[in-house]
């Protein structure tokens, strides 16, 4: 799948079953892209509540992928979260 595709849903707009978790990055991605057309203010207004939608559910993979690792972190550090050291 390209890197700015959006994943393969079923008609219900919910992800197909056998379509991957989308990335954090991309989802934050495609957020970014939304929220910068409402932000022009041309979108018609069924298409302004389409994207309102399609943004609270890609704000809702973002914030569960943030928690998940966290989650890895509090495990990897015995239980306590540390302050990040950066890339070394």
């Amino acid at each position: 799948m390209p890197r700015n595709a959006a994943p393969a849903t079923a008609p219900s707009g919910a992800p197909a079953p056998d379509a991957a978790p989308m990335r954090y990055e991309d989802a934050l991605g495609e957020l970014e892209r939304l929220v910068q057309r409402m932000e022009e203010g041309q979108l018609p207004l069924d298409q302004l509540l389409d994207s309102y939608r399609r943004g609270a559910e890609l704000l809702q993979i973002c914030r569960s992928r943030l928690a998940a690792v966290e989650d890895q972190v509090k495990v990897l550090e015995a239980g306590e979260l540390v302050a990040w050291k950066g890339g070394a």
